[in-house]
C-alpha cells in the first residue's frame, strides 16, 4: 500500500500529526540536523517546511478513519468520514457506540460489507481486551504491531501509519509502503530489481536515518506529492 491523495484523507481529516507551530521548531530540530547528514535528503528537508510529531489518542477511532479511507479518493472519504460523525451528532463516537450501531446503518451511509464489519473489529477487540490509549502508548512499537494486527481488516501497513500518527513514534520506516519504495528508488538511483536484493538496499538506507526514520518517511511523502 502507498500513501497517496487517497491515503492523506487520515491525515487531513481529523488525523493530522505534524504541524507546523514556529515556537516549538526549536525543541524538535535534531531530527534535522540528523537527517541532513544524508545529502540527498537533505536536499528535501531544505525545500519542505519543517514538520512537527506529535501525539494523538482515540486510536480505535484512527483505526476506523484508516479502514474507511481505504480505495476511496480525498473527496469521497471525507464525506463518508463525516456521514459516519453525523450518526453520533457530529461527535467523535466511543467503541462502544461504534459497535452498538447495527452494520446496515453503516451500509446505508456508503460503507461496503467490509468496511462495517472491520470498524466493528477494531471496536470489539479495543473493548474485549481493555485497550486504552494509555496503555498503547507505553507499548514498544514491536508490541503495538504484534496486538493491532490481531484484528481482522487490520494489516501491517496501518498499523504502522497509527504508529507514526497516532503514537507520534520517531522511527518507524514503512518498508512496504509502494509511494516511500519509489521515492527513495527515485532520489538514489537505485537500478536493483530483485526484490529480495531491493528490500536489503531500502533497509541499508534507511537505518541511517535511525532514530528519526519517521521523518524521514514523511519528507520522502511530501516530496513525492510536490
Amino acid at each position: 500500500m502507498a500513501i497517496d491523495n487517497m491515503q492523506w484523507t487520515l491525515f487531513t481529516i481529523h488525523n493530522s500529526h505534524f504541524t507546523t507551530h514556529n515556537s516549538q521548531l526549536t525543541t524538535h530540530m535534531q531530527h534535522i540536523i540528523h537527517l541532513s547528514k544524508d545529502k540527498k535528503l537533505k536536499t528535501l528537508i531544505d525545500a519542505q517546511t519543517p514538520f512537527i510529531l506529535n501525539k494523538r489518542n482515540k486510536v480505535y477511532l484512527r483505526l476506523c478513519a484508516s479502514i474507511l479511507s481505504q480505495q476511496l479518493s480525498t473527496k469521497v472519504a471525507k464525506v463518508l468520514y463525516n456521514r459516519f460523525l453525523d450518526l453520533f451528532e457530529g461527535k467523535e463516537p466511543t467503541e462502544q457506540q461504534i459497535l452498538q450501531t447495527p452494520a446496515t446503518v453503516f451500509r446505508s451511509i456508503g460503507f461496503s460489507n467490509a468496511k462495517a464489519s472491520y470498524v466493528h473489529n477494531v471496536c470489539k477487540f479495543f473493548i474485549d481486551n481493555k485497550i486504552t490509549d494509555a496503555s498503547l502508548h507505553k507499548m514498544s512499537n514491536d508490541e503495538v504491531l504484534a496486538l493491532l494486527t490481531q484484528i481482522k481488516g487490520v494489516g501491517k501497513w496501518t498499523v504502522e501509519m497509527i504508529l507514526m500518527f497516532t503514537l507520534g513514534r520517531e522511527d518507524v520506516f514503512a518498508m512496504d509502503d509502494l509511494g516511500l519504495k519509489q521515492s527513495i528508488i527515485k532520489l538514489y538511483k537505485i537500478k536493483v530489481t530483485d526484490k529480495k536484493l531491493l528490500q536489503q538496499k531500502l533497509e541499508k538506507i534507511s537505518k541511517k536515518w535511525s532514530p528519526y526514520r519517521t521523518y524521514a518517511c514523511r519528507y520522502l511523502w511530501g516530496w513525492k506529492d510536490s
